[in-house]
């Protein structure tokens, strides 16, 4: 009879929220904002680039011999050039290498008036790391510049590819691809715990104040009204990723209908030449075929099936962690929204702390802080969701997602008990401003 009233509470809340307008227009806007945002990013990143010009003051003399120019930096070694009229000479910054001995580290200057972004600023030090480097090999050997360009130009015939090899066969990975999946996951599970959380927080306040609970609780208790109400929403939440997922795929295969019949073959000849292990450098083709071509391999080389059970695994785990939570705040609260403001950081600080631990996980997916914050279940859901990508059981082994998930189960197990306590006492109670001191009492009165 209990769980007939839960699903009945369920229901509502679920067909109220998915015949409402708003949910419809994000629904289906969604994944096309998304395809619209990365083909808008990837466009802006391959046809826009800032050129810097360099001016150099070089005690050295031999560095015009050795730093290439090219679209992205260019060398200017006029004579006359220094610091104070460097920017009158149309350059964005001047580089001063003072005379470099052998024996010892000496440091050269970068001024500028326009800032270089960080990949710049690496790539100039690499320049001048890779013309110091020349500069020696020529002056300490019989080789001439010529030769020394050509054999640069000749020794550029490797490109690594990383395989997968705790499977009895080894499976082609990709870092990168793996990497974009897993903050895409994560930001996912961090963003959908906010929404959903704060929708069943603020419609449980709204009952409360308008004493719709004071009705409902008295033909059910308070624990079915909380427990329907969460599961009404989680409900919600899943439909929309569900259909997410359709639409994306849907999309993807559309776009594939756009593609034009010339670089469909090239991509085909790419596939061919990758099965024959020579794809590096056995045939030439266009930059969007390559692109194309690096996508696929990177979606056939991701486990997509495990990665969406994992992430609907650990949305549904961690939406049930933190909305329990979310709903004994909105019970305790009355009508001031700051007294939800006020309760709530106890609550959110964990999920935002745990996006920064995903972010620093995503760089080392097997270090000490990734795996204990994928096992904790207050991080799991977010931290684990960006791991898993990164391969199972290579980078996560079965021992930790096992652990994993038992420890998220046990974690919203207590949430739900503590959070039901709580809103036993607080669903009921007026006139009263609440602490956690305060909430802390009814989640323990016998």
């Amino acid at each position: 009879m209990s769980n007939n009233k839960i699903w009945l509470i369920t229901r509502r809340e679920y067909l109220t929220r998915v015949r409402n307008r708003t949910f419809l227009l994000s629904t289906f806007l969604f994944p096309l904002v998304i395809i619209l945002f990365i083909a808008g990013s990837v466009m802006i990143a391959t046809q826009t680039h800032t050129h810097h010009k360099i001016a150099v003051v070089d005690a050295n003399g031999y560095f015009k011999d050795y730093l290439r120019s090219d679209s992205s930096l260019s060398f200017d070694f006029s004579p006359g050039i220094d610091t104070l009229n460097y920017a009158e000479r149309g350059n964005t910054a001047v580089l001063i290498i003072p005379a470099l001995p052998e024996d010892n580290v000496t440091i050269y200057r970068l001024k500028f008036k326009k800032q270089l972004g960080p990949a710049a600023k690496d790539d100039l030090e690499n320049r001048v790391n890779n013309a110091i480097t020349d500069h020696l090999i020529y002056e300490k050997t019989s080789i001439s510049r010529i030769q020394l360009d050509t054999l640069r130009s000749q020794s550029k015939i490797a490109a690594l590819r990383t395989f997968d090899d705790n499977d009895k066969k080894a499976r082609a990975s990709n870092q990168n691809a793996a990497g974009a999946i897993g903050y895409v996951c994560a930001i996912l599970i961090y963003m959908l715990t906010f929404i959903y959380g704060a929708m069943v927080m603020r419609g449980v306040m709204e009952e409360k104040t308008n004493r719709i609970a004071e009705v409902v609780v008295s033909s059910v208790k308070p624990f079915q009204l909380m427990m329907g109400k969460i599961t009404g929403i989680g409900a919600v939440g899943l439909t929309q990723f569900l259909l997410w997922i359709v639409l994306l795929v849907g999309l993807s295969l559309l776009a594939q209908a756009f593609i034009p019949p010339s670089v469909g073959k090239e991509i085909m000849q790419l596939q061919q030449a990758n099965a024959m292990g020579n794809a590096g450098n056995a045939i030439k083709v266009s930059e969007g075929a390559s692109k194309i071509y690096e996508f696929k391999s990177a979606m056939s080389a991701a486990n997509l099936g495990l990665t969406i059970f994992c992430f609907l695994f650990y949305f549904i785990g961690g939406y049930l962690f933190y909305s329990a939570l979310f709903a004994a705040i909105g019970s305790a609260v009355n009508e001031d929204p700051q007294e939800a403001q006020s309760l709530m950081m106890p609550v959110t600080l964990p999920i935002v702390f745990s996006f920064f631990v995903a972010t620093v996980a995503l760089q080392d997916p097997t270090g000490p802080l990734a795996v204990w914050a994928s096992i904790i279940p207050f991080s799991s859901p977010i931290v684990m969701t960006g791991r898993i990508p990164f391969g199972v059981p290579g980078t996560v082994p079965w021992w930790q997602l096992g652990l994993s998930m038992v420890s998220l189960v046990a974690g919203f197990l207590a949430t739900v008990w503590l959070a039901g306590k709580i809103y036993r006492t607080g669903i009921l109670m007026y006139g009263k401003k609440p602490t956690w001191k305060t909430m802390w009492k009814w989640a323990f009165h016998k």
